[in-house]
């Protein structure tokens, strides 16, 4: 996972067009998100796509999660043309190309309930510190076989194999495919491997400033399953789909860089661990908000039966650079001499079922209060010092449990409530709420084989 300079082409109204033209488009699809990070969209005819770029497109938003009252339901996507795709799975008769959206008012300022124009919010206020954020997702999933009557369950995983074990040889070349898929979308591929769980997966996504790292986020999901579908597998994002399996996470790397000239603002190669002051006034504050994080960066019910218990999934708000068996929340990576401008911090707590801008926000959100504020960093823990000292361990804060507790700290932090805005904060809590209701009223198949025969 590297941090250097990236450039990306610009599109323009123009480009569009003749791409359109040139490769017999048929179709654009203009997808935005809901609060929780499912992915939406409007299908129009490839001839209207100019029409669309000049003045967006007036939708009902009443429907949508998070969004709006019926009495406010006015809503216009506004492409961003920098992520126009033409989606390398579709037959040419149907011809899909894709943009990607932000919501406006009809009087055209930004919906304060789109999560895109949330991200971009807090981006702005890194630049107007001076900086630009980058991040880098390892992205984890399982691939699960469809049964002969196309029902899931019981999991059946793909394959049988292990941590970067081969697979077979349809394993190599579905994972060629992913990658081949992402790479046609726009998507830089760092690298791939076989994870530890049967079935499971890890892809990698190449460095990129935050808004395109989050976009390719998005598209990447919908790619893998899309690819995995027209081989007859299922992909999952779920971040534990099976407790005799490990937990799927997305560590994310992350650096600050300076506005003018993209230099890495994180480095410092005399510093111990090669954190500069601002790297770690930024650790400081993501170890601050890390419990409230949590209800973003670990959004599911299900999210917690892979933090604190699944196999590296970390337990304890704490950071080193080697702890792995202890579990710390953030790890900074060894740098090689030379190779300074790749210093970053991974935070390990996220996992792939996150909305990617909401979850990129906060985070930002959580290390620029720690800038401010010019918080202290507490001492490393690495493995070394665990292993000698493992009493202290009962003194470090712990990550949430259930998603219960990492709402109830979200609701008592005022700077991840103020990154996301009233509109946003008020109805994710409600909607995790409801969520949270709906679990707690189901009967468990682990309940009725432990309770019914014996009361």
């Amino acid at each position: 996972m590297t941090s250097g300079k990236r450039e990306y082409v610009m599109a323009t109204r123009e480009s569009i067009l003749k791409s359109i033209e040139d490769q017999q488009v048929e179709f654009v699809v203009l997808w935005f998100t809901d609060i929780t990070g499912n992915v939406k969209s409007v299908t129009v005819p490839a001839s209207r796509v100019a029409d669309i770029i000049d003045f967006g497109l007036h939708f009902d938003g009443s429907s949508v999660e998070g969004y709006s009252r019926v009495a406010e339901s006015d809503m216009v996507l506004s492409p961003d043309l920098n992520t126009f795709v033409v989606f390398p799975w579709d037959p040419s008769a149907e011809k899909t190309a894709r943009l990607i959206c932000t919501v406006h008012t009809p009087d055209g300022a930004p919906f304060i309930g789109d999560p895109r124009n949330v991200l971009a919010k807090v981006l702005s206020e890194a630049e107007a510190l001076g900086y630009r954020f980058k991040t880098g997702m390892e992205l984890e999933f399982y691939l699960f076989r469809h049964a002969k009557d196309a029902a899931l369950l019981p999991l059946k995983p793909y394959d049988e194999a292990s941590y970067f074990d081969i697979s077979n040889d349809f394993g190599l070349s579905i994972r060629r495919k992913f990658m081949q898929t992402l790479e046609a979308t726009g998507i830089r591929v760092d690298s791939s491997h076989h994870e530890i769980g049967s079935g499971q997966y890890e892809i990698d996504l190449d460095y990129a400033e935050a808004l395109v790292s989050a976009d390719q986020l998005l598209t990447a999901r919908i790619a893998l399953r899309t690819v995995a579908q027209r081989n007859d597998l299922h992909c999952t994002f779920m971040p534990r789909p099976s407790a005799d399996l490990p937990g799927s996470g997305m560590h994310t790397h992350q650096s600050l860089h300076d506005l003018e000239t993209d230099a890495n603002v994180f480095a410092d190669a005399d510093h111990e661990y090669g954190l500069s002051e601002t790297a770690r006034y930024f650790l400081a504050g993501q170890l601050c908000h890390a419990r409230a994080m949590c209800a973003v960066l670990a959004p599911l019910v299900n999210s917690y039966k892979r933090l604190l218990v699944s196999f590296e999934a970390p337990l304890y708000v704490t950071w080193a650079h080697v702890n792995r068996a202890g579990a710390a929340l953030i790890r900074i990576p060894h740098i090689k001499p030379g190779k300074e401008s790749h210093t970053r911090l991974e935070l390990r707590c996220p996992d792939p079922s996150a909305n990617p801008y909401l979850a990129i926000a906060v985070m930002l959100a959580a290390g620029l209060d720690g800038i401010r504020q010019k918080m202290p960093l507490p001492e490393a823990m690495e493995d070394t010092v665990l292993r000698r000292e493992r009493s202290r361990m009962r003194q470090v804060e712990m990550l949430p449990k259930s998603l219960d507790e990492a709402l109830d700290a979200l609701s008592q932090d005022d700077v991840i409530l103020k990154a996301l805005g009233p509109y946003i904060s008020d109805r994710y809590l409600a909607a995790k709420a409801q969520e949270l209701e709906e679990y707690h009223h189901q009967i468990t198949p682990w309940e009725l084989e432990r309770y019914l025969g014996r009361f």
